[in-house]
């Protein structure tokens, strides 16, 4: 052995012995902790399967007590059978129900759902509002057990968020901490809903968290597999939906059929996205002028979908029956076009009627409607290079479902784990890349983030633009006894000239005034009712408030890069 071979082989047996004591070194300091907040996964993953499974059994209970049916999985069956007046009284009374409990447990009478746990992942450290919390999920229930046409994943997931919410609180969790907790109970909420541990794992990172951070990643899985368990020893191994054998997709004809579909399925879930938006605005408008109580409002929209049921009971509930029909081929291409319009309609009158649910279930519905007739239009035209109109339902169903969520990977791997057929897998990547790409230019990325930005709240443009909400200029600036404080009388000169902020402004409205006005602070002062003179509390400077903006991008690129 020559000389330099030595060096080399003796230099790199040292590094592998550091490495090695680095690493024990590593284990002995952090391992506990690790193995602690695993368990804290794993219980919280337990507890979050369980709220789902007794939310899905709560809302069967209400279903087969209200509609007197056994067999929920086929509600719309039994509903055509039933007297007019009970098709009608249900849902507006389960619409009432669902008002009164929103209106008196909630500030604004909105029931909370995915988007606010974005919200309190983000702005929050990990932590959602558990009164409202635990009351939309209580009007959830009631809302899809007397037969509102939304899902029931969304209440699932922002439950699942009060429970880690508890916990962070508990042990006092940091942000970073509270974060991971809240990812671990909307994985175990997602997975447990739909016998989907990767997906439900995936889901959590990808929408809730909105990165792959390693550090997260581990109780994440642990988490969702414990909610996939929790399912399995209820339901057994079974998946949502049985779907027939696919037929074989004939790659180089047929995928500029599914790329098409994808297109077609992205402009479908526009307009079921802002049919919704539009529904809202317009409940607003009629509860505002004509001084509706607000409690009345899903009582009205319950009442709405009654009369519609009244000719297609297909919109009650989750429909998964219907979706069920789809994925099996057994509509005819009237009946797919048709159910799928009117159950955009019903969507839009039971979220924007404020009566709760998701939008998730739904979402599959439509989408599994328009790739049936999209697929029944294909294979009709061009019958000899064309695979099962089936395959097309389903691509159409992870399509549709992707572009609401904005969430193309999640999704996709929830088509596949109701298949387990990679062919089929690769069929439906295509229509959800196709989809989401569409849909994201169309709105702000997502149903969710589209959601929070008509709060005002601008999460869609990444930490950059929201960061700065997080802020207060009360917080940020320099009281009057700093020792480099403003100027006391050049403060009241600026607030003479309008140039000032109020205590509870953010740096979101403090930068554009910087900005406009070229000075180097801002004096922020407290605002009277009444004509009383200003208050002056202190002075922001704009230094400040760059260093705390800057201090908080580095947090958040260090813990996504974790």
């Amino acid at each position: 052995m020559t000389e330099p071979t030595r060096s080399f082989l003796l230099q790199q047996l040292t590094m592998l012995f550091d490495s090695i004591k680095e690493g024990w070194r590593v284990l002995r300091q952090k391992g506990p902790s690790k193995i602690t907040f695993w368990f804290i996964a794993l219980l919280i993953g337990i507890a979050a399967g369980f709220a789902a499974l007794f939310f899905r059994k709560g809302i069967n209970w209400l279903q087969q007590t209200l509609y007197g049916t056994d067999d929920v999985q086929h509600l719309h069956s039994f509903i055509s059978a039933l007297d007019w007046y009970w098709i009608i009284l249900i849902p507006t009374i389960g619409g009432l129900v669902s008002g009164l409990i929103l209106h008196h447990f909630t500030k604004d009478a909105r029931a909370r759902s995915v988007a606010d746990v974005i919200v309190g992942s983000a702005l929050h450290e990990g932590r959602v509002e558990t009164r409202a919390g635990l009351a939309s999920a209580l009007a959830s229930l009631v809302t899809l057990g007397t037969g509102g046409s939304s899902g029931r994943e969304g209440p699932v997931v922002h439950l699942a968020a009060v429970i880690a919410t508890r916990v962070s609180h508990r042990i006092n969790a940091d942000g970073i901490t509270g974060r991971d907790l809240l990812g671990c109970a909307v994985a175990a909420a997602v997975s447990a809903s739909f016998n989907a541990p990767i997906a439900g794992a995936l889901f959590a990172l990808e929408v809730v968290l909105r990165h792959f951070a390693v550090h997260a990643f581990a109780p994440i899985v642990i988490a969702s597999v414990a909610g996939t368990v929790i399912n399995r020893l209820e339901f057994g191994g079974v998946t949502e939906f049985k779907l027939p054998t696919m037929g074989d997709l004939q790659f180089y004809v047929e995928l500029p059929a599914f790329l098409l579909l994808g297109l077609t399925c992205g402009l479908v879930a526009v307009v079921l996205m802002r049919a919704v938006f539009w529904a809202d605005d317009l409940g607003n408008h009629i509860q505002a002028k004509i001084k509706l109580p607000r409690y009345l409002r899903p009582m009205i929209a319950g009442g709405l979908l009654g009369i519609i049921a009244l000719w297609f009971p297909h919109i009650i509930g989750v429909g998964y029956e219907t979706t069920s029909l789809a994925l099996t081929g057994e509509l005819a291409l009237h009946e797919a076009t048709v159910f799928a319009v009117l159950k955009v309609l019903a969507v839009a009158i039971t979220v924007g009627g404020r009566m709760g649910g998701g939008v998730f279930s739904p979402s599959l519905m439509v989408g599994a409607l328009v790739g049936l007739a999209f697929g029944l239009i294909a294979t009709g035209v061009f019958p000899n290079v064309s695979g099962s109109a089936s395959l097309y339902a389903l691509a159409g169903m992870g399509a549709v479902a992707a572009a609401v969520l904005g969430a193309p990977i999640s999704t996709t791997l929830i088509v596949f784990e109701l298949t387990g057929d990679w062919q089929t897998g690769l069929a439906v990547m295509v229509a959800v890349s196709m989809s989401t790409s569409l849909a994201s230019k169309l709105v702000h990325r997502s149903f969710f983030l589209s959601q929070i930005e008509r709060r005002g709240i601008h999460l869609a443009a990444g930490p950059q633009a929201y960061l700065l909400a997080m802020f207060s200029a009360a917080k940020t600036m320099r009281t009057m006894d700093h020792p480099r404080a403003a100027n006391e009388e050049r403060c009241w000169e600026m607030i003479g000239e309008g140039l000032y902020l109020d205590g509870a402004a953010t740096l979101e409205i403090a930068m554009p005034v910087f900005e406009s006005s070229g000075v180097q602070f801002l004096p922020v002062v407290t605002l009277s009712a009444d004509a009383a003179p200003p208050e002056l509390l202190g002075a922001l400077f704009h230094v400040d408030a760059l260093r705390a903006y800057n201090r908080a991008l580095a947090a958040t690129a260090a813990e996504e890069h974790s």
